[in-house]
């Protein structure tokens, strides 16, 4: 989901092109936009101490290493030595609903607000890129540069260059928060061979607030700034594989792809605008969408219902594994005939899930342990 241009240019000046790529991401529908320039950053050690820590969990991706060793999202220099500018568009996905804060159902599971719209947003963020990118080919005329657009794909760190560009401070939370649109917000980049006209990094407004660190029911954050994402519950519900900690379970609560709590309890999304992007407007059945629902798809119900949603990146499996275990959490006994179900499973994991649950609500299962395969 990249693609590479050779643009000219006609001798605009360094303030027209900023322009320019303002209004063409503003044409596109994104609310923000800011340039950063290349270089290295305190981040980018921090990002490398991350890693070293153990704080990446299985995301072995994220551990991708250029053949000097370095790693490629903690140095743009050396993964894409041509890239002299980032440019920066951010694009606002809050939709007009509750907060899973706010909701309290024995009988619903919580799916992250990012995953509710129509398509999946990297398709949706990406097809907007590429229209600030046809933009700049206009304007562009005898001088060349090379772009390349990135949405979550590539070796960038976006959230270290969307503070760079202006767009927003990385919160305490580790997400990015712009002061009027909040946190609610996809990040898309397209890196320029120019170097072209940065803004200012945006300062840092999280002030002595901690509430997200004192919110998360895992202890995920074992500082300000500082995500432990083996612990964090987005991470366990997509990326983990095979069974989760029994530890961790509980403060899972009724989630079963992806969590917010760290953003829905942040004051700067008090006022946080709603999206006018249809494409990011909630699909029937997945705001506090019912267990029993969920539990009851087969793989291909799954594949067809969530056919252009990130939700398959925690595979059938995996999202099964989480709704035994938000049953679990749940308190409601109504759901012991789907647990004894699935605890015959043929996923290892989600029999150990199910069995759990059952323990949990006070139920006997039929297998005491996981079956062996």
């Amino acid at each position: 989901m990249s693609s590479d241009f050779l643009l000219t240019s006609a001798g605009s000046s360094p303030s027209h092109l900023k322009q320019t790529i303002q209004q063409a991401a503003a044409n596109a529908g994104f609310e923000l936009c800011g340039i950063a320039p290349v270089g290295t950053f305190a981040e980018t050690n921090h990002y490398s101490d991350w890693i070293t820590a153990g704080y990446a969990g299985e995301m072995k991706y994220l551990e991708a290493r250029n053949q000097e060793g370095a790693l490629k999202r903690a140095s743009l220099q050396l993964a894409v030595p041509w890239a002299r500018s980032v440019i920066v568009c951010a694009i606002n996905y809050n939709t007009q609903r509750p907060y899973s804060t706010q909701v309290d159902d024995p009988e619903g599971g919580w799916i992250s607000r990012y995953a509710w719209g129509r398509e999946d947003y990297h398709e949706s963020v990406m097809r907007r890129l590429e229209q600030v990118e046809q933009r700049l080919q206009q304007e562009l005329g005898q001088h060349q540069i090379r772009t390349r657009c990135y949405v979550d794909t590539g070796p960038v760190s976006e959230r270290m260059y969307a503070k760079y560009a202006g767009v927003g401070w990385v919160g305490k939370n580790t997400c990015i928060i712009n002061q009027k649109h909040g946190s609610w917000l996809f990040l898309g980049v397209i890196l320029a061979s120019l170097e072209l006209e940065p803004d200012n990094p945006a300062a840092d407004r999280c002030g002595t607030c901690t509430r997200c660190i004192q919110a998360c029911p895992t202890d995920a954050f074992v500082g300000p700034y500082q995500l432990d994402a083996n612990r964090c519950i987005s991470y366990l519900t997509i990326e983990k594989r095979g069974e989760i900690d029994e530890h961790l379970r509980s403060g899972m609560g009724h989630h079963v792809f992806g969590c917010d709590i760290c953003q829905d309890v942040c004051p700067w999304n008090r006022k946080a605008p709603f999206t006018p992007a249809e494409e990011f407007q909630p699909r029937q059945g997945l705001v506090n969408p019912a267990l029993e629902w969920l539990a009851e798809m087969d793989e291909s119900a799954f594949q067809r219902t969530f056919r252009r949603s990130p939700v398959r990146r925690a595979k059938h499996s995996g999202l099964r594994r989480n709704i035994a275990i938000a049953m679990g959490n749940s308190g409601n006994q109504a759901f012991t005939p789907i647990l004894k179900t699935m605890s015959k499973d043929k996923r290892a994991e989600v029999c150990e899930a199910a069995n759990w649950a059952l323990t949990k609500l006070g139920c006997a299962s039929n297998h005491s342990t996981s079956p062996k395969f």
